[in-house]
C-alpha cells in the first residue's frame, strides 16, 4: 500500500489530505483546513497531525502560467521540443522576461480546429517559487510539485464520449477542459475565493471566519424566490465575484468548438451552499454540479461528503503524487545529475580506428607496357587495381576530413556550453551571495523588531500597572497617613513618600504594602521628625508585581 501527503498551499490557508492506495482501492486517511499566520509552523503542524515525516509529499505549483504553441504533427519528437522551446523564447522576449527564470512542461494535444498539427499545453513556473516552496519543505519528503489546472482532474469519474469542465474556484479560478478523457485546455482568471474572503476578512478581522461565513452562506437563484438575499449581509461580497466567474465559464463554452456536457464546481467557493444552482441558471443547458471524488460514495462513513470536496484540490495533489494523472507535469526540483546536459554525459567514440599495415616489401614489375597496341590481360587487371587504389585514397581522404571536421565543431560545441555552464554556475554563486547578505541583514532587522516588541511590552505592563498600583494604595493607606509623592524612578521601580504624626501609622502602611503585594522587594527608612512638632516622613521603595 502507498501513501500520499497532498499539501495545497495559498497566502493564507492549507489544505491537507493523506491519500492511501492498495491496488485500486483509494482511502483517505485524514484531512482538514488550517489557516495560518507563518507558513513553517503550519506545514509543521499537518506533517504532525497526520503522523507524515517519511511519508511523499505532493504540492500546487503558485502563479504558474499557461500557453500554447501549435506545431506540425510530422515533426519528431526532438524537433517538436526545440520548436516549444524557441516559442517559448520568443513569448518572453515579447514580455520582457528571462527565459532563464523559469521552469516549463509540456503535454502534447491533438488540434481540433486542424487535423495536421498538434497542441502544445505549455506550463512555466518560476524557479525562485519553486525554490521558495522546497526551502518550506526542507527536513520532509517532498516528492511532486504540479499545475493545479492538470492535476485538479485526478478526481473525475471519466465517462466515454463525455465532455467536460472542471471550474476549480480558489484563490484564482483554474477552468480545465476535458474532451474525451483529455485535457485539451486550461485557462486562468484572476478572480477567485481571494477577493470574497478579503472583503469579509475587512469586516470580521478573521480569515477563518471569513471561510466559515461562506459556509454557512445560500446564495440566492432566478428560481430560488424562498431564499431571502436580503438577510444575509456578505452577499454583496460575494456574488460580484462569483458573478464575474460564471461569465467568464460561459464566454468559454460559447467559444468551445466542443459541446461541453457537465461543468463541475470545485475549489474554496464550493462550499457555498447552492452555487452548483447559481451557475446552472446562468448556464442553462450545461449541467452543472459539486466536484466530487470518483472513489467516494454517497454513502462513505460519517463523515458529510461535502467535508471531503473542501479539500478536492489536497486529494487531487495526493492522487498525483500515488501515479495517477497527467504525467511529465512534476517540477519537483532536479538534481545536479538531472540537470547536467546531455551531451556532457554522451561517450564520444563508438569507431575504431583501423590499423593500416605498412609493408617495406618492394614489388618490382617488369612489365612493357604498349601503350599504342591493345592492352593485355595482365595490363587491364594493373590499371584495375592502379584505379581502385587512387579511389579509395581519395574516398579515405576525404571521410579523414569530414571527420576532422565533425569532431573540430562538436569540440568548440561542448567548449561554448562548458562555458555557458559555468556562466549560469557563477550567477548561481552570484544570487547566493545576495541572498546570504540579505539574510543576515534580514536577521538584524528581525533582532530589533523583536527587541522593540520587548521594549514596547515591558512599557505598556508598567503603565498598565501604574493605576492598580494607585488604587490599592488608596484602599490601603491607614487613617492619619499621606502620601506626598509616588515616582516610578526606572522600570517597574517605585518610591513612595509619606508622612504621618506617628511612627505606628507609617509602619502600618509599609506592612500593607508588603503583605498584600502592592510592592515586591519593599525596603524602607526609619522615618524621620521633621521638627518637634512636625510629621514623620518616611521614603518606601518596591518594585512593581509584574512579570
Amino acid at each position: 500500500m502507498s501513501t500520499c501527503l497532498g499539501l495545497y498551499i495559498e497566502d493564507n490557508v492549507i489544505k491537507y489530505a493523506k491519500v492511501s492506495k492498495d491496488n485500486d482501492v483509494v482511502k483517505i486517511d485524514s484531512f482538514g483546513i488550517k489557516f495560518y499566520d507563518k507558513i513553517n509552523e503550519a506545514i509543521s503542524q499537518v506533517i504532525e497531525e497526520t503522523y507524515s515525516y517519511k511519508v511523499p509529499i505532493s504540492i500546487n505549483l503558485s502563479n504558474e502560467n499557461y500557453n500554447y504553441f501549435y506545431l506540425f504533427s510530422l515533426l519528431n519528437k526532438k524537433d517538436m521540443q526545440s520548436v516549444i522551446n524557441t516559442e517559448f523564447e520568443s513569448l518572453c522576449y515579447d514580455r520582457g522576461l528571462n527565459k532563464e527564470a523559469f521552469d516549463t512542461r509540456y503535454v502534447l494535444v491533438n488540434d481540433l480546429e486542424d487535423k495536421e498539427k498538434v497542441k502544445a499545453i505549455h506550463v512555466s513556473a518560476s524557479k525562485a517559487d519553486l525554490a521558495k516552496k522546497e526551502q518550506q519543505l526542507e527536513g520532509y519528503k517532498l516528492t511532486y510539485a504540479s499545475p493545479m489546472g492538470t492535476t485538479i482532474g485526478n478526481l473525475l469519474d471519466y465517462k466515454d464520449k463525455e465532455n467536460v469542465m472542471i471550474v476549480n474556484i480558489e484563490d484564482k479560478t483554474t477552468i480545465t477542459t476535458i474532451v474525451d478523457k483529455k485535457i485539451i485546455d486550461i485557462q486562468t482568471i484572476d478572480e477567485g475565493t481571494s477577493q470574497i474572503l478579503s472583503k469579509i476578512n475587512a469586516k470580521e478581522n478573521s480569515y477563518l471566519k471569513a471561510y466559515e461565513i461562506c459556509k454557512n452562506t445560500t446564495i440566492y437563484t432566478q428560481e430560488g424566490k424562498d431564499l431571502q438575499y436580503e438577510e444575509n449581509d456578505y452577499l454583496d461580497d460575494i456574488m460580484p465575484t462569483l458573478y464575474n466567474i460564471v461569465g467568464e465559464v460561459r464566454k468559454i463554452t460559447n467559444n468551445s468548438l466542443n459541446k461541453i456536457d457537465k461543468i463541475y464546481l470545485t475549489g474554496t467557493a464550493s462550499v457555498i451552499n447552492n452555487i452548483d444552482i447559481y451557475f446552472q441558471d446562468y448556464l442553462k443547458d450545461i449541467k452543472c454540479e459539486i466536484l466530487k471524488p470518483y472513489f467516494i460514495k454517497n454513502s462513505v462513513s460519517k463523515i458529510n461528503i461535502k467535508d471531503y470536496i473542501e479539500v478536492n484540490s489536497a486529494i487531487a495533489l495526493a492522487l498525483q503524487g500515488l501515479g495517477e494523472g497527467l504525467k511529465g507535469m512534476n517540477f519537483k526540483k532536479e538534481t545536479l545529475k538531472d540537470k547536467i546536459p546531455e551531451f556532457l554525459t554522451m561517450e564520444i567514440g563508438g569507431s575504431k580506428k583501423g590499423k593500416v599495415s605498412k609493408t617495406n616489401k618492394k614489388i618490382n614489375f617488369n612489365i612493357d607496357m604498349d601503350l599504342k597496341g591493345k592492352l593485355t590481360a595482365l595490363e587491364q587487371t594493373l590499371l584495375r587495381i592502379a584505379y581502385g587504389i587512387l579511389m579509395l585514397i581519395i574516398v579515405y581522404s576525404g571521410i579523414s576530413i569530414f571527420l576532422n571536421n565533425s569532431m573540430n565543431k562538436k569540440a568548440e560545441e561542448i567548449e561554448a556550453a562548458t562555458k555557458q555552464v559555468n556562466a549560469q554556475i557563477a550567477s548561481i554563486n552570484n544570487d547566493t551571495s545576495i541572498i546570504k547578505a540579505n539574510r543576515s541583514k534580514y536577521e538584524t532587522m528581525t533582532k530589533r523588531l523583536t527587541d522593540l516588541n520587548a521594549s514596547i511590552e515591558e512599557k505598556r505592563k508598567v503603565k498598565n500597572a501604574i493605576p492598580t498600583l494607585l488604587n490599592q494604595i488608596m484602599f490601603s493607606i491607614p487613617k492619619g497617613v499621606q502620601i506626598t509623592s509616588i515616582e516610578n524612578t526606572s522600570g517597574t521601580k517605585i518610591v513612595i513618600n509619606a508622612q504621618a504624626n506617628t511612627y505606628d501609622q507609617l509602619g502600618y502602611l509599609k506592612a500593607s504594602i508588603k503583605n498584600y503585594n502592592i510592592l515586591i522587594n519593599v525596603v524602607s527608612d526609619s522615618g524621620q521628625k521633621t521638627s518637634q512638632d512636625g510629621p514623620i516622613t518616611t521614603t518606601i521603595e518596591g518594585d512593581l508585581p509584574i512579570g
